[in-house]
């Protein structure tokens, strides 16, 4: 009698699910990702294109035509060197509240006293400094403070009282102007002369200083952007084709070490003047903003609470995120922000008056936010649209001088372009939402 055991019979896969099991097998997560190349990368960015995700594309092709306009219109003084160095400045104020505005406009609400805040915050710095006699980081931290207690304000109106941002924030536009008013006085004017105030905006940075932050800046940049993908790659993650990274670094470093050249060159208008040249205080500090606000919006779990509620709140509350704080901390963030460029345009001006942030100073932020790619329904939004923005903003508006144009001209391009910009916003999220995006 044998007694050797039967081998079990094995059932053979059919040829249909071997190939399944090897397609399912091939398509592993991390093979994909190392298969990735540039001309994949650029076919998913056509893909986001189609699909309405048009990001900063529309601000980058705006800055682009209206430098190649203006520099045909004007070669001799657009892009001249005193020229840039004066649009930079120019671009400040807006760009910083516009930056504070960004915040906001991610959750679909609106500051509508946001420009008025700044002058009242710089109201309250220039009081300090000239009446007070406090010296410059106590008036600036007052400054700051007043920002901070003005968004708390709205922000518990808006999140808890449940009244709309926009009617709040329409009463506060015409209270902080009496507030202003109150502190200054009627016709009245605040010297600001603080030499480290008015060094933000009128004064700039040594040579080697500016190179030295331009250098350094890259380096830092270029470090992030290869650990970063160092370590997607090695975890198996999905990245970005390595070639993209470096193409990204360069374009970083031409641009910083482009503009810190242009900036240290000698603007004196004669060759006998005394050197005359630098990067004006102001672009460092609002770098550091840029730096500070991407990192909270893209690196904290407070940013992507930020975009959820945004996207929708009431999604964001069923799974835990407390809105009603979201709520209030972005228009604290805004109103915080109005204060540095009410501060920063006391500098610019070297004074401060009663209607110091009214007129024209909301529209133009809440323009370059949106111009810059920053959507009005919400959820939707960098920190690096306020920068495109008003850059955008900053050089219609000097073009124009340049220009002589009248100032209605200034107001219906401006306002074009705004609308515009919100046209192309509108008609992306509707491609979005067809595309289940």
């Amino acid at each position: 009698m044998s007694t050797e055991t039967p081998e079990p019979n094995v059932v053979e896969p059919a040829p249909e699910k071997r190939a399944a099991t090897a397609t399912l097998a091939d398509s592993d997560f991390s093979a994909d990702t190392r298969q990735q190349t540039v001309s994949s990368a650029l076919s998913g960015y056509v893909v986001k294109l189609r699909s309405g995700d048009l990001g900063a594309l529309p601000a980058v092709f705006g800055l682009v035509v209206l430098i190649i306009l203006f520099y045909g219109l004007r070669p001799e003084t657009f892009l001249s060197k005193g020229n840039i160095a004066n649009l930079l400045v120019q671009a400040l104020p807006v760009t910083i509240l516009a930056m504070g505005l960004v915040f906001v406009l991610l959750l679909g609400e609106i500051d509508l006293s946001a420009g008025v805040a700044s002058g009242a915050c710089a109201a309250v710095m220039g009081k300090l400094l000239v009446d007070g006699g406090q010296p410059w980081y106590v008036a600036v931290l007052a400054a700051a403070v007043t920002g901070l207690v003005i968004g708390a304000a709205i922000g518990a109106l808006v999140a808890i009282v449940r009244i709309p941002s926009f009617v709040v924030t329409l009463a506060l536009f015409l209270g902080l102007q009496g507030i202003a008013l109150k502190l200054i006085g009627e016709g009245g004017t605040v010297p600001v002369h603080d030499k480290v105030v008015y060094a933000l905006a009128n004064k700039y940075m040594p040579v080697w200083l500016g190179w030295t932050i331009a250098v350094v800046c890259v380096l830092l940049f270029a470090a992030v952007r290869l650990l970063r993908w160092q370590r997607q790659n090695s975890k198996g993650l999905s990245n970005q084709p390595l070639a993209l990274v470096v193409v990204q670094v360069v374009l970083v470093a031409i641009a910083l070490l482009g503009g810190a050249y242009i900036l240290n060159l000698n603007r004196a208008r004669t060759p006998l003047a005394p050197f005359f040249g630098g990067i004006p205080w102001g672009v460092p500090l609002v770098a550091v903003l840029l730096i500070i606000c991407t990192f909270v919006l893209s690196r904290t779990a407070y940013g992507r609470h930020v975009y959820a509620v945004g996207g929708n709140a009431e999604a964001a509350r069923r799974a835990g995120i407390n809105v009603n704080r979201i709520r209030m901390s972005v228009f604290m963030i805004g109103s915080l922000l109005a204060a540095i460029s009410g501060i920063v345009a006391a500098s610019r001006l070297n004074s401060v008056t009663p209607d110091a942030g009214a007129g024209n100073t909301l529209l133009y932020a809440v323009g370059a936010a949106v111009i810059g790619g920053t959507s009005l329904f919400g959820g939707k939004g960098k920190a690096r649209d306020a920068i495109l923005g008003g850059l955008v903003i900053a050089i219609i508006d000097n073009g124009l001088g340049l220009l002589g144009a009248k100032a209605y001209a200034n107001y219906l391009i401006t306002g074009g372009f705004l609308l515009l910009a919100a046209s192309i916003d509108a008609l992306a999220r509707r491609r979005r939402s067809a595309t289940g995006r």
